[in-house]
């Protein structure tokens, strides 16, 4: 008996030994950050039509930015980036309290609802990508992932 007691207290000392490392690794993770105001609300990634490069077509793909705070917030300095580095950097801009902007990949003239990367080649990827959004200071505001299905993603 006092071979399976002692097995049993082994199990059960290895358990919390476990539980408290698993626990110390929670208790020393980096504090979570609170969730931006302005957040991507969804990626367009396959521009409707055939992938030809005209401007209707790089602007048929878009990111949409949604501030869900009731105050506008100046976005000058934010980045909007994918997995391969291209970037596009607003200036200085105000997006609203409870309003959208969407940063299309083509050109056009930009205004307080749409905003234009000026590329004349595409960005997001249809088969799967990464759309990052960056505070000035070069941390994640927020991002979104998709995989091939679909033409966009609700992030």
């Amino acid at each position: 008996m006092k071979k399976a007691y002692g097995a049993k207290k082994a199990l059960v000392a290895g358990a919390v030994a476990i539980a408290g490392a698993v626990g110390a690794g929670v208790l020393a993770a980096a504090p979570a950050e609170a969730a931006s105001a302005v957040q991507i609300y969804r990626v367009y990634f396959d521009s409707p039509g055939s992938d030809n490069r005209s401007n209707a077509s790089l602007n048929g793909e878009w990111v949409q930015l949604f501030n869900t705070s009731k105050t506008s917030r100046q976005l000058k300095g934010y980045k909007l980036r994918d997995k391969t580095g291209y970037t596009y950097t607003f200036g200085s801009f105000k997006l609203g309290g409870r309003k959208s902007v969407y940063v299309h990949t083509g050109k056009g003239k930009n205004g307080s609802t749409h905003r234009y990367w000026g590329r004349g080649s595409y960005v997001w990827n249809n088969t799967g990508d990464t759309a990052y959004l960056r505070y000035p200071s070069g941390s994640t505001a927020d991002k979104c992932s998709w995989t091939s299905k679909g033409s966009s993603k609700y992030c």
